[in-house]
């Protein structure tokens, strides 16, 4: 008899009305890796806040039953004083407080009121190396990068006793090896004997950690796989309601000459001035012509894109810019907007998006001046620009008044193209565009940009994924530590060959 060691039976939960969860059903044994799939706004996060308490008990119908028990979480501090903690896709910790002020915080280590810093700093320590982070515990998260941030909240739950760990997103954020280093983490979890879910969009990690596999859609349990059931095709025919025979569009190019060049580009950090962060990067886009930027995290190539991008990043910046063989000036974001450029961050809900505004306020903030006359905001021309927009991307969203941060992360991203199509640009760069996006989203996206060079605009992918850049770009540029190491076709372009160049440390033009 399985030994179940947590059970979510007939689950609803409803939001002013419509239902986001309808009777979903689930069973977790102890010590699997238990994986939830399904496209943006199927349900996964909002299943897990449920049973984390950040949705209290009597926020929803159905009934929870953790460790033989049932359970009635009214915050999250219930839950995860039973050993349940959940690792958000958006990390939850203070980059201004050092790692051991972070593992502790609202746990804090003290004896009549006063922090025992010592017994803070061991505890820090063993925790660190349950996790395979070999950093002082002084530092300050602010000066970790992603990958070990990731590390440092999982140690934190370790901090919490934890038993049935849930991720959310675990590796969106992560590069190649810091991913698989942090699956690997939770095969030695697994063996301890603890419990994992995980939510991810990337499913050749889910093929490659998961024992079994629940498939949410449209709120609804579909079916749970089985380890020998488990495979990408399956898992995406789960979550679409159908065969995904391509996950790509077809590629229809019409390219032109030579639109967009940037010439002998040099950009120094913004705050050590003496480091080179791009070093004379040349660079053609075509009209109608999509590019690709491939290169490991750090490499460069988000701080090139922003720095052309109306020097938003950088100091000490060199270089020429031309567009149609004239050359153009990119001194501020204004003025390389009204040069026909765009930029679309890897990060949209930083970066990106204003989380307090609805959707179409999103969608004309980076073009008030065409809907505005006189610095007085015409709200009818607004409306109608927004509505365009929800239509021509296929938004779903109950209407343009709808709050952007009640959208699925795929939804979020299509309003972040429409606040920049909206601006009738001719050049796009796109940093991570389907970032944290499900299959079919994507594929809604990738059709989009498809569309968008359609219309000859010279478009710039920047990916961490390389079947991504493989599947969409016509050309592509190698990068690593700040300089361009190759430039090959896509019809003479592989995984392997890309990854080569992205870790060669000479110029190799193929």
């Amino acid at each position: 008899m399985a030994d179940y060691i947590l059970e979510m039976k007939n689950i609803v939960k409803e939001f002013s009305g419509i239902r986001a969860l309808d009777n979903v059903n689930l069973k977790i044994e102890r010590g699997e890796i238990h994986a939830l799939c399904g496209e943006n706004g199927a349900g996964k996060s909002t299943l897990m806040n449920v049973l984390s308490g950040l949705y209290p008990f009597g926020s929803y119908s159905g009934e929870i039953i953790y460790e033989g028990d049932v359970a009635q979480f009214k915050k999250l501090k219930d839950s995860e004083e039973k050993g349940i903690v959940i690792i958000h896709q958006e990390l939850a910790l203070s980059p201004y407080l050092s790692i051991k002020e972070n593992l502790f915080l609202g746990n804090e280590q003290a004896k009549r009121g006063i922090i025992d810093w010592n017994l803070t700093e061991k505890k820090t320590e063993n925790l660190l190396k349950t996790v395979g982070l070999r950093v002082n515990p002084n530092t300050l998260v602010s000066q970790i990068g992603v990958g070990h941030q990731q590390l440092v909240e999982i140690a934190k739950a370790f901090a919490k006793n934890v038993q049935l760990l849930i991720l959310d997103e675990p590796t969106a954020a992560l590069n190649e090896e810091e991913s698989e280093n942090l699956l690997e983490l939770m095969r030695e979890f697994k063996k301890q004997g603890i419990t994992s879910i995980i939510i991810s969009h990337k499913l050749n990690e889910i093929v490659d950690i998961s024992d079994k596999i629940t498939i949410l859609r449209d709120g609804k349990t579909i079916e749970t796989l089985e380890k020998e059931e488990i495979s990408e095709e399956r898992i995406i025919r789960g979550m679409v309601g159908r065969d995904l025979t391509n996950r790509y569009p077809e590629r229809k190019a019409n390219i032109g000459d030579v639109y967009f060049e940037v010439k002998d580009w040099n950009v120094h950090h913004p705050i050590d001035s003496n480091r080179v962060v791009n070093k004379n990067l040349n660079l053609t886009i075509r009209r109608g012509e999509i590019i690709g930027i491939a290169g490991l995290m750090g490499a460069g190539r988000t701080e090139f894109a922003m720095s052309v991008f109306g020097r938003s990043y950088g100091s000490q910046i060199t270089g020429k810019v031309y567009k149609d063989g004239q050359e153009i000036s990119v001194k501020d974001v204004p003025t390389a907007i009204k040069n026909g450029l765009a930029y679309v961050s890897e990060d949209r809900k930083s970066l990106g998006l204003n989380l307090i505004m609805d959707v179409r306020e999103n969608t004309t903030l980076a073009s008030l001046e065409k809907v505005s006359k006189n610095g007085i905001l015409d709200k009818e021309k607004e409306i109608t620009i927004a509505e365009e927009y929800r239509r021509k991307m296929r938004t779903k969203t109950s209407s343009i008044s709808q709050n952007i941060a009640s959208l699925s992360g795929g939804n979020q991203q299509k309003v972040v193209l429409s606040k920049w199509l909206a601006t009738e640009p001719e050049i796009l760069f796109l940093d991570e565009p389907t970032r944290g996006i499900d299959v079919g989203a994507k594929y809604e996206i990738y059709t989009i940009i498809e569309e968008m060079a359609a219309e000859g605009k010279c478009i710039c992918i920047i990916s961490s994924e390389l079947p991504e850049i493989l599947g969409m770009c016509d050309r592509i540029y190698t990068m690593n530590d700040g300089h361009f190491t190759g430039e090959v076709m896509r019809e003479d372009a592989d995984q392997e060959s890309l990854m080569n160049l992205m870790t060669t440390e000479k110029e190799r033009v193929m």
